[in-house]
């Protein structure tokens, strides 16, 4: 299990302290990293801690607000001087509007553009040169299966998400002169706060998931922990610019 061990590894996860951002940290600290989760919630960054502590890792938080292009870049330079270092970034918090096109405001799609697809960017940005430092590093970009498809109630989100898979082909190209390997994952119908708001707001979608899944369910954060280590770790070393579903098969269902 070497290839998969983190000892050493510093991981900044934004959105790390619930549903899928959590999953990776709790998955990273297991196979030896050390994680900074960075939220706007001071409650619950400080649980996710708790839970990441409690696996016997070092981990701390970070409050920020992830649509401001500078405090991204101070959120870089805190987990740095935190922890020395920094060799893993998540990019993962995001949020959603859920409206059909026309009803959709501009500051409405801003937002959504800025949250899940400019802070990407600009934290990436921030990580480049900390990451040059150590010798190389991992970037783990979180898509959607929405970067594969439309969707008529979430437009900002699925234009967000299509960004991100470009971004990261275009980090990868970029960077892998670096060793900088940089890779998506797209998830699919995770059960998450997110998600649980789209069932309320979108009717017959929890029955229409079940019937479309080859799996029949929705997926759990947790389903994404293997997929975490691998593209966090020496294992992935020739992987970069790939976007990986994890989805139980539901974008490749007919």
């Amino acid at each position: 299990m070497r290839l998969f061990d983190l000892s050493g590894s510093v991981a900044l996860i934004t959105g790390g302290n619930g549903g899928i951002g959590l999953a990776f940290g709790k998955a990273m600290a297991e196979a030896g990293a050390q994680v900074m989760v960075a939220g706007r919630n001071t409650k619950k960054n400080a649980a996710a801690v708790e839970q990441i502590q409690s696996l016997g890792a070092e981990a701390d938080s970070i409050e920020v607000d992830i649509t401001d292009p500078e405090a991204c870049r101070r959120m870089v330079q805190e987990t740095v001087k935190r922890f020395n270092s920094l060799n893993i970034l998540v990019n993962n918090a995001g949020t959603a509007v859920r409206k059909q096109p026309q009803d959709i405001s501009l500051e409405e799609f801003r937002l959504v553009m800025e949250t899940n697809l400019t802070s990407a960017f600009v934290t990436s940005q921030a990580a480049y040169p900390e990451m040059l430092k150590v010798g190389g590093g991992k970037i783990i970009n979180i898509g959607s299966m929405m970067s594969l498809f439309g969707a008529a109630f979430s437009s900002p989100y699925a234009s967000s998400k299509g960004g991100i898979v470009q971004l990261t082909k275009s980090l990868a190209c970029a960077w892998a002169k670096d060793n900088i390997q940089c890779n998506a994952v797209l998830p699919g119908w995770i059960d998450t706060e997110l998600t649980q708001q789209a069932r309320q707001q979108v009717p017959g979608l929890h029955e229409r998931v079940l019937s479309r899944s080859p799996t029949g369910r929705w997926g759990v954060p947790d389903d994404h922990a293997g997929t975490a280590v691998f593209l966090a770790s020496q294992a992935s070393d020739f992987v970069t610019g790939a976007s990986i579903p994890v989805d139980g098969g539901y974008s490749v269902f007919i």
